[in-house]
């Protein structure tokens, strides 16, 4: 159904003049928003289903290096989520639990009912409140870069971390993260910060019963150091798996698709984590932490 002019949250349903990967790009219409996707053209008979959610402004562009090299192998989803990307706005602005229902909304619209689900920075925090509330529809999560929490307040120091992360990242990442910034809006920015730096991160990670996947950028200026994490993650008997990408910052989902992608077809399979042979000196992978309850690598 194409959006009426009448409607505050509704936006041109174009699509891109140029695509951006191989996935398909599509619309649809969740709780009278329309929502921009982009979806696997041709999936594997019964592959599952893997759904990967953006960061803090920004839309799903910047996570298809990593998405278009796992479509092949699963149901892949990128969606840019209600006020963000090309999707209409919800009226209100969303937090943390109204962004992890729009997801859920998005998967009862494309039949989806049990997903993994990849995200990166303020992405996690709306996957671990999925896993949290509706823990039957996530199957396994795959958190890297998250972000929020007491480290990344206030916005001056969030700012500075920004600031100092974005030289680390590859030059190209501004030309995706620059125009979607924009279109996010000062008021939007301020109001979700808020929600995220607020959002109990930490405590709800520990409390999941699904494997997950935490990867960590050792040159990420947003999050604390790997073996704080370990430090904190060993105070319970988890299901996380924490590995640290040696010479990534926080944008990993762009910046090293290639590892990304090896490291989580390793842990849907549960194998060891290993580097490949072929990878520059300056990129290692480290398994940093192991919870008790993470199934054992197999082989």
């Amino acid at each position: 159904m194409d959006a009426s002019p009448s409607d505050p949250s509704a936006v041109p349903r174009k699509l891109p003049r140029r695509p951006a990967s191989a996935l398909a790009e599509k619309w649809t219409r969740v709780d009278g928003v329309d929502v921009f996707y982009r979806e696997s053209p041709n999936p594997p008979k019964d592959a599952r289903v893997m759904a990967h959610v953006h960061g803090f402004g920004l839309s799903g562009r910047y996570l298809l290096p990593t998405a278009e090299r796992l479509s092949d192998e699963f149901h892949t989803y990128v969606p840019d989520l209600p006020g963000f990307g090309r999707s209409g706005r919800a009226k209100g602005m969303l937090d943390i639990p109204d962004l992890a229902r729009a997801a859920v909304r998005f998967f009862d619209d494309r039949g989806i009912e049990k997903a993994t689900l990849v995200g990166n920075s303020m992405g996690c925090p709306v996957i671990i409140e999925c896993a949290h509330r509706y823990p039957e529809r996530v199957d396994r999560a795959v958190l890297v870069s998250p972000a929020g929490g007491v480290y990344n307040q206030p916005l001056r120091r969030a700012i500075g971390q920004l600031s100092t992360d974005a030289p680390r990242e590859p030059f190209k990442m501004a030309t995706v993260a620059v125009p979607d910034y924009v279109r996010f809006g000062i008021p939007s920015t301020l109001r979700m910060f808020r929600s995220l730096t607020q959002y109990p991160s930490l405590q709800r990670l520990l409390e999941l019963r699904i494997p997950t996947l935490v990867v960590l950028g050792q040159r990420d200026p947003l999050l604390p150091h790997a073996h704080r994490i370990d430090e904190i993650a060993s105070q319970t008997d988890s299901h996380v798996l924490v590995v640290l990408l040696e010479g990534a910052a926080h944008a990993i989902n762009y910046s090293h698709p290639g590892q990304l992608a090896h490291v989580i077809r390793a842990f849907m399979d549960d194998k060891p984590i290993a580097n490949d042979p072929e990878w520059p000196g300056h990129v290692r992978l480290y398994e940093v932490h192991r919870g008790k309850h993470h199934p054992p690598a197999q082989g």
